[in-house]
């Protein structure tokens, strides 16, 4: 009896399958299909045609490439081949933690003191600031190197206004 009953279900079962691909539509991709895949495409347009508003990091990245265009790149001041290695894929080439009007990972460098970098230079190579990448780049670097860094971080604003004076 099991049997029957599993028999005819199936033969059932194959039976509707036969019946819904004979009948096309929605199911097999047919002209419903196709409506719904124009229903997507409307609807992506309009998405896609909505003007998006820009976030504030954007407003002011906007705003800082407007102003170097408008002065001639003031930032552009040349830095030593350790902070580029080092230092600017995070903290932009001239410290504004901005490079080609996109904000960076690091925060804004440009205008602290000398002092104030070399203790925050320390401190992250010691662990007493947490920050694995900046421990990471950190490490190899002597008390010196460090010293070398702050200055001339420390000089940014001198050279960024020698440069405007050029």
């Amino acid at each position: 009896m099991k049997n029957i009953i599993a028999g005819l279900s199936t033969l059932i079962i194959l039976g509707l399958m036969g019946y819904v691909a004979s009948q096309g539509g929605a199911y097999n991709g047919g002209e419903a299909g196709k409506v719904i895949e124009n229903l997507a495409d409307i609807q992506k347009k309009k998405i896609d045609s909505q003007p998006k508003e820009k976030s504030d990091d954007q407003k002011v990245a906007d705003a800082l490439r407007a102003l170097r265009e408008k002065a001639g790149n003031i930032g552009a001041f040349k830095v030593s081949q350790k902070y580029k290695s080092k230092c600017s894929s995070c903290h932009g080439v001239n410290g504004s933690g901005f490079q080609n009007g996109k904000k960076m990972m690091g925060p804004r460098l440009f205008g602290q003191t000398q002092e104030v970098i070399l203790k925050d230079l320390r401190d992250f190579k010691s662990g007493r600031k947490e920050n694995m990448i900046m421990k990471g780049l950190l490490m190899s670097l002597n008390d010196n190197d460090l010293q070398e860094l702050a200055k001339e971080i420390g000089e940014f604003p001198a050279r960024a206004a020698a440069q405007k004076n050029k």
